[in-house]
């Protein structure tokens, strides 16, 4: 009642100060209730409590899109016609990517409309009208099923409205088609094609990744486990302690670009690897040195991994990949991400029995700020401790 008061006064204000739309390309723009406004009270504090009131429910009357649109796209979800991020409840118990995805297409169309509404208006009468017609039939099909004396006036009631509406939509799409109808004919069946896409998808996934059987105890051998290293440090060292736990059989990587490089590394691994390992009388890991003259450090890694898959055909090849963790995120920036770029690398290229292991190395940067400051007191020649001393303390401060 409320409304259709409104509607009417509006009618009859408009008529009698003779108010009418103005085009809204035009610089001298102002929409019906502002003229009406401005007409009755003025361009005073009445005019502007009455414009803000209108901005006030038109914007209360968007909760309405912005709660029920990420309910409908988790109904799809839920059918597997959308991804199903869409049916997560956020931390504020609302379906949040609904909203965003929203917020960002409604941002968009504004751009794209030049902020001015009228635009809209066909997108959002087909949208109207063919939600009623399929509404209506929906209804339609439901009374067929039924059957029934009862249900033969509700389905004549529901088939008429589904004529109706569709008429109507028709009769939108022809008038409106050049104003922008034309964009709805291409969504729609754009959309239809994504959730087709889409569905398929997870029943390909859902087959390939469906194990209807027990639990495969046959051929449970440890994996070969290679260790990527750069040079000995706190990262080098946690990585090979992991590894050694896994399996027997450990094979450490150094990817060298110059023959020094190599020659420290085995110098390294003699000292701090190999000499305490058969100290402790444990099995031996295997150090391999690949050779990279062009400095190129995925591609020789890659290789010799899929020399490992040949070598062992039934066993899993396990990559243990050290990374240093920094405790502020501006401290990424200062650091390589090849860690990072390695295992995309293996996990897009390395095959099904290639199995990418991370182990974190978490910076501490109280305690490493005072390793860097004692290396600079001892070098400073207050005191002159031993040479692995110096060379534990630096590589650890380093962090690489």
């Amino acid at each position: 009642m409320i409304l259709g008061v409104l509607l009417a006064g509006i009618a009859y204000l408009a008529r009698a100060y003779n108010i009418g739309a103005t085009d809204p390309d035009s610089p001298a723009y102002e929409s019906v209730i502002s003229q009406l406004v401005s007409a009755i009270v003025g361009r005073g504090i009445y005019y502007y409590v009455t414009i803000g009131s209108v901005l006030a429910v038109l914007a209360l009357s968007a909760n309405t899109s912005f709660a029920d649109f990420p309910r409908l796209c988790r109904l799809i979800a839920q059918d597997d016609y959308l991804p199903h991020a869409f049916a997560n409840r956020g931390r504020r118990l609302v379906y949040s990517l609904g909203i965003g995805i929203l917020t960002t297409f409604s941002a968009i169309l504004l751009i794209a409309f030049g902020g001015i509404t009228d635009r809209l208006i066909p997108l959002f009468a087909i949208g109207a009208f063919l939600a009623f017609s399929l509404s209506q039939a929906g209804m339609v099909v439901h009374w067929k099923r039924i059957g029934g004396a009862k249900s033969g006036a509700s389905l004549a009631v529901n088939g008429l409205g589904a004529i109706v509406t569709t008429i109507a939509l028709a009769i939108v799409i022809a008038a409106k088609f050049k104003e922008g109808a034309w964009i709805t004919l291409l969504l729609i069946p754009g959309m239809l094609i994504l959730f087709e896409r889409v569905k398929k998808h997870y029943l390909q996934v859902a087959g390939e990744t469906s194990c209807p059987r027990p639990l495969d105890l046959t051929d449970l051998q440890p994996p070969v486990v290679v260790v990527p290293i750069k040079n000995w440090n706190t990262l080098s060292e946690r990585a090979m302690q992991f590894a050694m736990q896994m399996s027997p059989d450990v094979i450490a990587v150094h990817v060298s670009a110059e023959e020094a490089e190599a020659f420290a590394m085995r110098t390294q691994w003699e000292e701090y690897v190999s000499n305490p390992i058969a100290e402790a009388g444990l099995i031996q890991p295997r150090l391999m040195i690949l050779a990279s003259p062009y400095r190129k450090l995925f591609s020789p890694l890659l290789s010799y991994i899929n020399q490992l898959k040949e070598e062992y055909p039934t066993r899993t090849i396990a990559i243990v990949v050290s990374e240093l963790v920094e405790s502020k995120w501006y401290q990424y920036l200062l650091h390589n991400q090849r860690a990072t770029g390695l295992k995309a690398a293996l996990l897009l290229q390395g095959g099904e029995r290639v199995v990418v292991i991370n182990v974190p190395w978490y910076l501490e940067t109280p305690t490493k700020l005072q390793n860097v400051q004692k290396i600079g007191i001892i070098a400073g020649g207050i005191g002159e401790p031993p040479a692995e001393e110096i060379a534990a303390e630096r590589s650890d401060a380093d962090g690489t």
